[in-house]
């Protein structure tokens, strides 16, 4: 299957438009990992077996991996995905932005050597850092639109005189992730739940798009509202996609050893707090 369709059948499966974040940080594990940058693995890998059936998406962020020297047990992880929930795509969150046969190579890193069914993507340098991703059949692109960092205003928020309506930038970013850069179908955005309006803005922009929205959770986005501006359906089917992201909500309920129990109880109470909200 394709990104999209494992993207849909993974939502009708489990019922969720829960994104389980996988951002492993060794000195939050519970008291018997904690510190272990080599069981980052096993921890991550117990988060999964518990929240199989709650998840539309998985979404490990390369960075918490790579700054412990973890890359193969990252590509363990993945692989660890594909056998327990191999119905839920797997989003590498990479944040890359390059062009050329740099861009190439990242393409190759997330789609060959980790296996991952989309990658997210820095826009800012145009068409050609994104077109090397597109080449992959099959896979998906995230692109960064409006982020739910305070500091996204600086750039994001900025309106371009230049263009036709003078859009914000992000705005011009949607537009062009909805029409002509999207050539394959291939592509979603970046949006954070910390923005309800631009959210709301952005699905306007880009109605059949999925919307990859973090910042729900530990950074306060509210739930109900992020679903209310982002999904979109009709007949009680998927139009426009929103896979909401939590990670360290569900990753670090609990600092005990029953972290696993309390990371599905967590994305449980989150996944029926969105599908509710479509109600």
């Amino acid at each position: 299957m394709t990104f999209l369709e494992m993207l849909q059948d993974a939502e009708t499966r489990n019922g969720s438009m829960l994104c389980v974040g996988l951002d492993p940080d060794p000195a939050r594990f519970p008291a018997g990992l904690r510190g272990d940058a080599a069981r980052i693995h096993d921890f991550c890998a117990a988060i999964v077996d518990a929240t199989a059936d709650l998840a539309i998406a998985f979404k490990p962020q390369i960075a918490y991996f790579a700054a412990h020297r973890a890359e193969a047990q990252l590509e363990r992880l993945i692989a660890h995905i594909r056998r327990a929930a191999p119905h839920v795509p797997v989003i590498l969150d990479a944040k890359r932005g390059d062009i050329g046969s740099t861009a190439e190579q990242y393409a190759i890193e997330a789609f060959e050597r980790y296996g991952a069914d989309a990658v997210t993507l820095s826009p800012f340098m145009g068409f050609d850092s994104v077109e090397p991703y597109l080449r992959h059949h099959g896979k998906g692109a995230f692109l960064l639109c409006r982020t739910s960092n305070p500091g996204g205003d600086d750039l994001q928020n900025q309106r371009l005189a230049s263009v036709d309506g003078a859009p914000l930038l992000y705005e011009h970013v949607a537009r062009l992730a909805q029409g002509p850069w999207n050539r394959n179908g291939q592509l979603g955005l970046v949006v954070g739940a910390t923005y309800p309006a631009e959210l709301e803005r952005v699905r306007a922009l880009a109605p059949t798009l999925p919307l990859l929205i973090p910042g729900v959770g530990a950074q306060g986005g509210d739930a109900e509202a992020t679903v209310r501006a982002a999904w979109r359906g009709q007949g009680g089917q998927t139009t426009g996609p929103a896979v909401v992201s939590s990670s360290r909500a569900i990753l670090y309920a609990s600092s005990g050893d029953d972290y696993a129990q309390a990371a599905r109880a967590e994305a449980q109470r989150t996944r029926d707090v969105l599908h509710a909200a479509r109600l």
